[in-house]
């Protein structure tokens, strides 16, 4: 059981690279469609309303998650297909790094029309007041944030849980994205959706922000100011685990992040991550190398901990099955 999803995890990871994302009737925007027409038979402007929606949508892709592995049974090639496929579903590092590269490029020609365009692709801000230290902050953000949530995290969760916890790590977070907000709308409705995300991050986005401080070097950057910047800063950004990581980002690269940030609901005011320089568009580059870093490192710690997980359970032993 553990060798097939260690095997399929890493299967996973590499159709991700390869070939990116699946192409049209993607799982996941089908996923985004379904959760859109509940919502729009559910909604009411209460709490109860959005936990309703937001557990129906989790669990339907929990049990879909449990039936799939239960068909594949203890056939060890089956499980290893299903648990690669899955994992090729909810990965994003591709697309990411695709994103953050195309970014890099059009503040490096100093393309700014260009460069605000492409930023929605990569988050929710509004882009047209930023200039190219503001596009390159919230790209080097985004691409921190997103190498936890889109690639660390499904993959922590698919070695604890198998598809199972591929398929309900993505609703969750799939939800988070679009009614996790906290404009006059979702503020009670998204509440649920926001708070499951939290816990679902609160792990995998510290384990992303330690393979930010381990693999730093391997792009210039400093281990030991990932780790002062991350042990020091994170915890006074408004999110419990978007902080872990755009703070461990912002220590690997040497540069500051944070401060003020507008989306379409209006602006915020965060604390200041790190104490470099702003970023540029030669960061931004470095950003995605060290999330491709950060996301092989995932591969393999999680791939371990995928294949050792059966002998870690409390009671159990190499070579004895428990009694029923």
């Amino acid at each position: 059981m553990s060798l097939g999803r260690a095997v399929g995890l890493l299967v996973g990871v590499a159709a991700d690279a390869v070939l990116g994302d699946p192409g049209r009737y993607h799982p996941v925007a089908g996923f985004g469609r379904v959760a859109a027409g509940l919502e729009r038979r559910v909604y009411r402007d209460d709490r109860v309303a959005g936990a309703a929606h937001t557990a129906a949508l989790v669990g339907g892709a929990v049990l879909a998650g449990v039936a799939v592995e239960r068909l594949a049974g203890r056939r060890e090639a089956v499980r290893a297909l299903t648990t690669a496929a899955a994992t090729w579903v909810v990965l994003g590092g591709a697309s990411l790094a695709d994103e953050g590269t195309a970014m890099g490029r059009e503040l490096d020609g100093g393309d700014l029309a260009a460069a605000r365009d492409r930023l929605p692709n990569l988050c929710g801000r509004d882009p047209s007041r930023l200039d190219t230290a503001g596009l390159a902050k919230a790209t080097v953000e985004s691409v921190a944030e997103n190498t936890s949530d889109a690639v660390v995290a499904p993959l922590f969760w698919g070695a604890v849980a198998g598809v199972p916890g591929l398929l309900g790590y993505r609703a969750v977070n799939t939800l988070d994205a679009m009614v996790g907000h906290r404009n006059p709308r979702y503020r009670r409705f998204g509440w649920a959706a926001a708070r499951l995300d939290d816990v679902a991050n609160l792990l995998p986005s510290r384990l992303a922000a330690l393979l930010t401080a381990a693999g730093a070097p391997v792009v210039g950057g400093s281990a030991g100011e990932a780790w002062r910047t991350w042990r020091r800063d994170a915890s006074a950004h408004p999110s419990p685990n978007a902080g872990q990581v755009e703070a461990a980002f912002a220590g690997a690269l040497e540069i500051r992040l944070g401060g003020r940030t507008v989306y379409a609901h209006g602006a915020e005011d965060r604390p200041v991550l790190g104490h470099g320089r702003n970023p540029d568009a030669g960061h931004v580059t470095r950003a995605v190398e060290l999330s491709r870093v950060v996301g092989a490192s995932a591969a393999a710690v999680t791939a371990v901990v995928a294949l050792l997980r059966p002998r870690l359970r409390p009671g159990s032993r190499p070579g004895h099955r428990p009694g029923r």
